[in-house]
């Protein structure tokens, strides 16, 4: 069964975006040139990842590294933005073919007018941890205690924005009630919960995994796997995904099946390999130079994937419910889920 999505930018993060792109994509091109995503033959489809050294983003650097791409004839350039609503961003405004980032953005976008689709989903879990700050833990014990702090998201509009409106508003806390403060990830985020920027903060691998190794903070809800996030969300929560603009699709199917074809190749490999072997085909930069540590990071977050790319089965109606819970453009509209995802290409591929 065909299923469509629809799509729109956020024009808080629009301009954030559009001016530091050009930046962020020659960075991403030259980190990605030794893996063959620049300059080789083959159709060229360029690819926005809201962070390509997340490991909830690992399938797309990690098809790259495995050469499924180049198998499938395809030239395709990684580019990388810190936050997945920039991503969404250089997607709405034609810059790049697809977008790798979190699901979620699909319902928030049906509503405000721009129709875009999931095509594989990468996970069944967030992926996502909320930490404290080791000078804030012994007060802030869950979110009932988010009210007057600082919160550290990815950025304003980002899913980690999203969760952690939503895991206050579950906990009596309105969203007024606390401050959401964009920081990124990795060491901007790391810095601003040293420094007492912000009293905790929603994250991932490898930036969790060096906090607990500093001792810079402490887990407060942990979202890498389907029981943690059936636990804080109540049910499967699909995140990161590769999607596309729906009439790019619907315009490019050859080309969008093989770029299926390639992901799902590597979910599959990635369920019959170890993080260590996983952590091995990754950039050497990916590890900081600890790779014991990033090992560990790939081992935590692992449970969150999938193993052949399907939307899961109640997760985009979890999905929904947690929007609806403090989004006022979603609790005021009708979205149709059936038109946010399609199984077509991961039907195909399987």
């Amino acid at each position: 069964m065909r299923k469509t999505a629809r799509y729109a930018s956020l024009a808080a993060a629009g301009l954030l975006a559009l001016t530091s792109l050009t930046a962020c994509a020659d960075d991403a091109a030259s980190s990605t040139a030794d893996t063959g995503s620049g300059g080789g033959k083959g159709e060229s489809v360029k690819i926005m990842v809201g962070g390509l050294d997340k490991v909830i983003y690992l399938p797309a650097m990690l098809t790259q590294r495995l050469g499924y791409f180049q198998a499938e004839g395809l030239n395709v350039q990684l580019l990388s933005e810190p936050a997945g609503v920039q991503a969404e961003t250089a997607l709405v405004s034609g810059q790049v073919q697809g977008a790798v980032g979190f699901y979620d953005h699909t319902l928030d976008l049906q509503v405000k007018g721009k129709s875009v689709e999931s095509v594989v989903q990468f996970s069944h879990a967030p992926g996502e941890v909320e930490v404290v700050s080791a000078e804030a833990a012994d007060d802030l014990t869950s979110p009932e205690d988010f009210k007057g702090r600082k919160l550290g998201v990815t950025g304003l509009g980002s899913s980690t924005d999203f969760l952690t409106k939503y895991l206050a508003v579950k906990n009596g806390v309105k969203v007024s009630d606390f401050t959401p403060v964009a920081v990124g990830a990795g060491p901007t985020f790391i810095a601003a919960l040293q420094k007492g920027a912000i009293d905790g903060g929603m994250t991932t691998d490898p930036t969790v995994a060096t906090i607990l190794d500093k001792k810079a903070g402490k887990i407060l809800i942990d979202m890498r796997t389907p029981e943690g996030s059936q636990q804080a969300l109540g049910g499967p929560y699909p995140s990161s995904s590769l999607y596309m603009q729906t009439d790019w699709v619907n315009g490019h199917k050859d080309t969008v099946q093989k770029l299926v074809n390639a992901f799902v190749k590597t979910l599959k490999w990635m369920s019959t390999h170890s993080a260590d072997e996983i952590a091995a085909k990754m950039p050497a930069d990916y590890s900081q130079g600890d790779k014991a540590l990033y090992t560990q990071a790939v081992k935590s977050t692992l449970p969150m994937f999938t193993d052949d790319g399907v939307m899961p089965q109640g997760g985009p109606e979890t999905v929904e419910k947690v929007l609806k819970a403090f989004n006022p453009n979603i609790q005021n509209a009708k979205v149709d889920l059936s038109r946010t995802y399609t199984t077509e290409f991961v039907e195909a591929a399987g």
